[in-house]
């Protein structure tokens, strides 16, 4: 018996030499051949950004790319900002906190934070981000869309228990960040903290909110003052903050491509810099001092792109003002998209949240907020936190994407992409600087009109199904329970903050806060430690009358918006009547003769809130206009085979319009021309088919049944 410690065994290692090499026009003649007649020239894809995508990609379509050969770390940092990426300084976990009161506030920050969360990342309402007491705003804002900070003890309740040195923060402030900036300095000082322990980003961003709100209370160079006071004062007292947050989401969120959402963003950087060089912040403190804000959607190549192309330019143009290389690395905060989050099926969020956060990591993204799936519907609650900061985490402790560094770097596809979306967004960019700068354009409405012409052209092609939603446009759940809006009790919150308000606008004389002098920030944070709140010290900077003037503002919605829509007037319509409207299959022939269509019209008219009543199927014209009629529905559509239909649709239609002419006639097919004249005249109204415009079909027929909003 031989021992097998013995045998000795040889690994036979594969040899890739065995295997023929095949060219690109030996895949191009098997591709052909599988497509059965089908034009080669249909694999090739056009995207929304006007690239064009083809089905393979060769070494040689990378062997000129000007950036091919840059390594992760070094200019233009195309590959991301550090030579080992995420293994140095991996991506932090930024979930946003937007509840409406501090207490509430702190107690999600408090549960995160043990569980994964790694920023304080704070949404504030809209009277905090432009300044406004309680006592002079709508009250229904106040902690309505964030939290409501607007003194001081308002953050000590925020941040109890909370070391606020150890995480950085994250708060989009409005046009201006001193006030908030103000806000953070008198608590830091308060708590004996030194300010260079401040970290993370309180940012301004005055073009972004112009071009949201349509107007903006401080003029242009007071706007601009203010923002070099507050680079200067970071600079030196609390050098790790960030003071300028560029907000590209605005773009995305207004259903703009990625070629625009890049390119206008990189544009408001380029007016900043040059508006903060002109008040003698030198380039490196400028460029250090922003951060952008990008969305991340669902196209998973063409966001990967977004974030490698957005740093390749960035660099090009800190570059081109003379920064320093370090200067030249842009800083990303990536979220996953509020414009593809759906009410119905809100559970496919959680999908729709993971593909993007996936490109956001695999892009480079710095920090990142996934966004919960119930987004659209309400706040988050501890559930859906957990959901979408366990996301991340998974992609990091299980997927190990900080262990990788540029997955994307080397890909043929990938650095063809890349570059050429960097082309594309240079151009737009050339756009808007022969238009007089970001500021120029706004008010000439370039930015606003080109963003809405690709939103039409999303909308248009969701409308027809063309882009295929789950659960809104494809694939509907008709009978889903609502999730619980869970809404903020906000009333209390609302008057106290009123009432606190009232009492301490005459406590306070801030004639002595100089605004324009570089110890402005010192002496509104002294203030603030006295008492003043953020309204307050806000009136200062806005006694001068702003010289911009009022623009048609970005509009600012999600995709699936209008079928929600046919879908709430469809459950209003149920509350009246007790039924969703219906509709009539009229299946003629057997099963296998039917189902198909069947199913494909039941799908067709969920989108809408439609619900179908199925036939058993008939062979009879007669015994089908029949059903149809006694079922009440006011639509009837006719499914089968085209074979069938030849000799049964046409009594059929004549039939149902004979017996009721107010009856709605849909064939589910899209026949020849010369047939669909034959059925036109015999009564059918229009034809539903995966050509047919689903939300114009579906709209018309309720406008018909007289259901509206």
């Amino acid at each position: 018996m031989t021992d097998r410690k013995d045998k000795k065994q040889t690994a036979v290692m594969p040899s890739f030499e065995e295997f023929p090499q095949p060219t690109y026009q030996d895949w191009r003649l098997a591709a052909e051949k599988s497509l059965k007649g089908v034009p080669f020239e249909k694999l090739v894809s056009d995207t929304y950004e006007g690239i064009s995508i083809k089905p393979l990609y060769l070494q040689e379509d990378i062997q000129n790319l000007p950036h091919i050969k840059a390594m992760p770390g070094i200019a233009p940092f195309v590959r991301g900002n550090e030579p080992l990426g995420y293994l140095t300084n991996p991506w932090e976990v930024s979930q946003e906190f937007s509840q409406g009161s501090p207490e509430s506030m702190n107690q999600s920050i408090q549960n995160d934070l043990k569980r994964g969360q790694g920023t304080l990342h704070i949404v504030l309402d809209k009277p905090t981000r432009h300044g406004i007491d309680p006592c002079e705003s709508i009250k229904e804002e106040i902690g309505r869309d964030g939290c409501s900070l607007f003194q001081l003890s308002d953050l000590e309740t925020l941040l109890t228990g909370v070391e606020v040195r150890n995480y950085p923060v994250f708060i989009q402030a409005g046009p201006t960040s001193w006030p908030m900036i103000s806000l953070f300095t008198a608590y830091f000082r308060k708590k004996g903290l030194a300010l260079s322990q401040l970290t993370g980003c309180i940012g301004a961003d005055p073009l972004g909110e112009w071009i949201m709100e349509g107007t903006l209370a401080h003029s242009h160079s007071q706007t601009y003052e203010s923002m070099a006071i507050q680079a200067k004062w970071a600079a030196t007292h609390a050098p790790q903050l960030q003071t300028i947050s560029i907000q590209g989401s605005l773009y995305h969120n207004g259903g703009g491509s990625a070629v625009q959402e890049l390119a206008f963003a990189l544009a408001t950087g380029v007016e900043y810099i040059r508006e903060l060089l002109k008040r003698n912040v030198s380039i490196d403190v400028a460029a250090s001092q922003i951060r952008f804000h990008f969305s991340i959607g669902t196209q998973f190549f063409m966001e990967v792109a977004k974030l490698r192309a957005a740093r390749l330019l960035w660099s090009k143009i800190v570059d081109a003002f003379g920064g320093t290389e370090e200067a030249q690395k842009m800083k990303i905060h990536a979220r996953t998209s509020a414009w593809t989050k759906t009410i119905h099926d809100p559970y496919v969020n959680m999908l729709r949240s993971t593909v993007e956060a996936f490109a956001a990591v695999v892009g480079g993204a710095g920090s990142l907020h996934v966004s919960a799936f119930d987004e659209a519907i309400r706040k988050a609650d501890d559930f859906s936190r957990r959901i979408s900061r366990n996301t991340q985490l998974i992609l990091d402790k299980e997927v190990h994407l900080s262990k990788v560094v540029d997955p994307a770097g080397g890909s043929w596809y990938m650095e063809t992409l890349t570059d050429q979306l960097a082309e594309k967004v240079w151009e737009l960019l050339q756009e808007v600087e022969g238009q007089g700068g970001m500021s120029q354009a706004i008010i000439h409405g370039f930015p606003q009109d080109s963003v809405a012409k690709v939103a039409a052209k999303r909308a248009e092609n969701m409308g027809s199904r063309k882009e295929k939603w789950v659960g809104t446009n494809m694939y509907p759940h008709l009978q889903e329970p609502d999730l619980d809006p869970k809404l903020d009790p906000l009333l209390s919150l609302q008057q106290k903050r009123i009432e606190c308000a009232k009492q301490l606008a005459a406590k306070l004389n801030l004639e002595n806060l100089t605004v324009g002098s570089e110890t402005f920030l010192d002496l509104a944070a002294e203030a603030i430690a006295a008492g003043a709140t953020i309204g307050q010290i806000s009136k200062l900077t806005s006694e001068e009358a702003s010289d911009l003037p009022h623009v048609k503002p970005i509009h600012l919605h999600r995709a699936a918006e209008p079928f929600e829509a046919l879908r709430k007037a469809s459950r209003l319509y149920k509350e009246k009547t007790g039924s969703f409207p219906e509709v009539y299959l009229a299946n003629l022939g057997s099963l296998a003769q039917h189902k198909a269509r069947a199913d494909f019209s039941t799908g067709f008219f969920a989108a809408g809130g439609f619900e179908s009543i199925m036939s058993k199927g008939s062979l009879t014209a007669k015994e089908a206009a029949e059903s149809a009629l006694n079922s009440g529905a006011s639509t009837v559509v006719i499914c089968s085979t085209d074979d069938l239909y030849v000799d049964l649709v046409p009594p059929l239609a004549k039939q149902l319009k004979a017996m009721n002419p107010e009856v709605t006639v849909l064939l589910a097919g899209n026949p020849p021309a010369d047939q669909r004249e034959i059925y036109l005249q015999a009564g059918v109204d229009d034809f539903i088919h995966m050509r047919t415009h689903c939300f114009d079909l579906l709209y018309h027929l309720q406008q018909k049944k007289g259901i509206t909003l």
